[in-house]
C-alpha cells in the first residue's frame, strides 16, 4: 500500500510542472506581441524597431541617404559649372568693350589680313583688312593673333603684321626681273646666298627672290625632287616655322597673282586660288610635321 501511495504521488507531482512551463510561455508569448504593437504605435518607438531590425536594412537606408547626397551633389557642381561659364563670358565681353574704348593707337598693315570674330580656333572670318590701311589697335593679343578695332568692333588679325610706320614695298615681285625673266634657265641667288637652282619655273624664282628679300634669314629652300609639282619645277618648300610660318605663308599669298601662286600648304592648312573665298582650310592628317607641312611652307605655282 505504501508504494502504491508513493507511485500516485510521483505523478502527481509531474503534471503541475507541464503546465507551469506551458502557462509561462504563453504569457510571454503574448506580452511580447502585444508589446511589440504597443512600441509600434509611436513614431519614437517605429525608430527605434528599425533602427534595430538587422544590419542589411540600416545599410540599405544609408545606400538611399548616399545616392540622393550624391545626386544632389552633382546638381550642385552643374549648376555651379553653368554659373561660373556665365560669369567668365560676361568678364569676357567686359573686358572686350573696355579695350575697344580705350584704344588710342594706329598701326598700318603690311599686308591683307583676314578679320576673325575672336582667337579662337572656332573664330569666324568676318571680312578682310587691306595692305597698308591704318586700323585702331587695342594692345591686346593672344593665339597668335592680335585685337583691332573696325566699325567699333572688336576683331583679330594674324600677328606680325601691323608697324607703326606706313610700309614701303621691298621688291617688285611680278615675276618680270632677275631670274623670273630668264626662263628660268639661270640659278637665282639671293643677297642672303640662298638661290634655286635653273630649271624652276620664272614663278618659283620670283617666289624665292620675294620671299628672301623680306625673310633675308630663311636660307633654306627646296625645289626639285622625284615627285609631283617639284620635278615639274612648279613647287618650292620654304623651310621655316612657327609664327615666322604664317609670316611667311600670308605674304605669299598676299602676293599670289603678281607671284602666280596656285596653292599654299602650311601647318596642315591650304589656301588655294580657286577656293579662296574659304580661307585657310584644314587638311587631313598626312602622318608626320614635315607631311602635315608644320616645319616648311610649301607653294605651288602655275
Amino acid at each position: 500500500m505504501a508504494d502504491h501511495r508513493h507511485k500516485r504521488d510521483t505523478n502527481a507531482r509531474r503534471m503541475p510542472r507541464a503546465h507551469l512551463v506551458a502557462g509561462p510561455l504563453a504569457l510571454v508569448a503574448t506580452a511580447a506581441a502585444v508589446g511589440m504593437g504597443v512600441l509600434a504605435s509611436t513614431p519614437e518607438t517605429r525608430d527605434l524597431l528599425v533602427a534595430s531590425s538587422g544590419a542589411s536594412i540600416g545599410n540599405a537606408a544609408a545606400s538611399d541617404r548616399q545616392v540622393v547626397s550624391r545626386s544632389d551633389s552633382r546638381a550642385d557642381r552643374q549648376e555651379s559649372h553653368e554659373l561660373q561659364q556665365a560669369y567668365n563670358a560676361n568678364l569676357s565681353r567686359v573686358a572686350t568693350l573696355r579695350a575697344v574704348r580705350k584704344a588710342d593707337t594706329k598701326l598700318w598693315t603690311t599686308t591683307d589680313l583676314n578679320l576673325w570674330t575672336s582667337a579662337d580656333k572656332d573664330a569666324k572670318n568676318v571680312g578682310l583688312l587691306q595692305d597698308e590701311k591704318k586700323v585702331l589697335v587695342t594692345g591686346r593679343h593672344h593665339a597668335g593673333r592680335d585685337e583691332v578695332v573696325v566699325g567699333g568692333k572688336s576683331r583679330w588679325v594674324t600677328a606680325g603684321y601691323l608697324t607703326d610706320e606706313k610700309p614701303v614695298e621691298e621688291v617688285a615681285a611680278d615675276g618680270s626681273g632677275g631670274s623670273g625673266g630668264s626662263g628660268g634657265d639661270v640659278e637665282a641667288t639671293c643677297t642672303n646666298g640662298s638661290s634655286v637652282p635653273s630649271g624652276v619655273s620664272p614663278n618659283i624664282a620670283a617666289v624665292h627672290e620675294a620671299v628672301c628679300a623680306n625673310f633675308p634669314e630663311i636660307t633654306t629652300y627646296g625645289t626639285f625632287r622625284g615627285d609631283g609639282e617639284h620635278a615639274q619645277g612648279l613647287a618650292v618648300d620654304i623651310m621655316t616655322s612657327g609664327s615666322r610660318g604664317w609670316q611667311v605663308a600670308e605674304f605669299v599669298r598676299a602676293h599670289y597673282s603678281e607671284l602666280g601662286v596656285n596653292y599654299i600648304m602650311y601647318s596642315q592648312r591650304i589656301w588655294s586660288v580657286d577656293r579662296s573665298g574659304e580661307g585657310w582650310r584644314y587638311v587631313e592628317d598626312r602622318g608626320s610635321t614635315t607631311a602635315n607641312h608644320y616645319d616648311h611652307v610649301h607653294v605651288t605655282t602655275y
